[in-house]
C-alpha cells in the first residue's frame, strides 16, 4: 500500500507499537491497514451417491473441474455464502449439512471452508462462471483435470469417509505444490 484509504498521505512499513507484524501505517492520521487472508466457502453437493462439479468458466484454472466455491462476501455467514455459490455456480439448491473440511493455504493468504451438503431435488444447471455442471462417482471423478488442490483433498477425504460411514471436520495446512490427493485412496 502506498497510500493511506483514510486521508490519501502515503504510507509507511512498519511495526506499529504494541504489535508484531509490519503494516502499512498512515504517519499523517494513524491508521493502520491491516491485511487479512480471504476466506473461501464452498459445499461439497451430493445426491444419491454422487458428488456435483463445476468446470471453470474464469481463470485461475479455466476448463478445470472445482467444487462450487468463492470468495465470502461481506454481511453473510459462511453458510450462507457457500449456498450462494452453490446457486450461482452450479443452479443447484442444498441443504445445509456440517461444516466438513477447512483448509489453511497461508502461502496465499486464504482459508478454504467446505460443507456437506445434499441438493434438494438433484437438479443443476451450469451458471455463468461455469462451462459445465456434471454428477460424478467416485470412479469417474477427473482426478488429472481438478481445478485446485483443495479440491482434490476434499473429495478423497469425502469417499474415503462414505466407506467408513463416518464424517468427521477435517482439518489441513495446504503447503505450496502438495499434491498427494492425486488419484483414489
Amino acid at each position: 500500500m502506498t497510500y493511506c484509504s483514510a486521508c490519501g498521505a502515503q504510507t509507511v512499513r512498519k511495526i506499529p507499537a504494541g504489535d508484531d507484524h509490519e503494516r502499512d501505517v498512515c504517519e499523517a492520521c494513524g491508521v493502520i491497514h491491516y491485511q487479512n487472508p480471504k476466506v473461501i466457502v464452498g459445499t461439497l453437493p451430493f445426491y444419491q451417491g454422487k458428488v456435483l462439479l463445476c468446470k471453470r468458466a474464469i481463470e485461475p484454472r479455466y476448463g478445470y473441474w472445482t467444487l462450487p466455491a468463492g470468495f465470502l462476501e461481506l454481511g453473510e455467514s459462511t453458510w450462507q455464502g457457500a449456498q450462494r455459490e452453490t446457486r450461482e455456480e452450479a443452479g443447484a439448491s442444498v441443504e445445509q449439512g456440517q461444516l466438513y473440511g477447512v483448509f489453511d493455504l497461508p502461502y496465499i493468504s486464504q482459508i478454504y471452508m467446505f460443507y456437506l451438503a445434499e441438493v434438494v431435488d438433484g437438479s443443476y444447471r451450469a451458471g455463468t462462471e461455469s462451462l459445465e455442471v456434471a454428477w460424478f462417482e467416485e470412479q469417474d471423478i477427473p482426478w488429472d483435470d481438478l481445478a485446485f488442490t483443495v479440491v482434490g483433498a476434499m473429495l478423497k477425504r469425502y469417499f474415503a469417509d462414505r466407506r467408513a460411514g463416518v464424517f468427521p471436520t477435517h482439518h489441513k495446512v495446504m503447503q505450496p505444490r502438495q499434491e498427494s490427493w492425486r488419484g483414489k485412496s
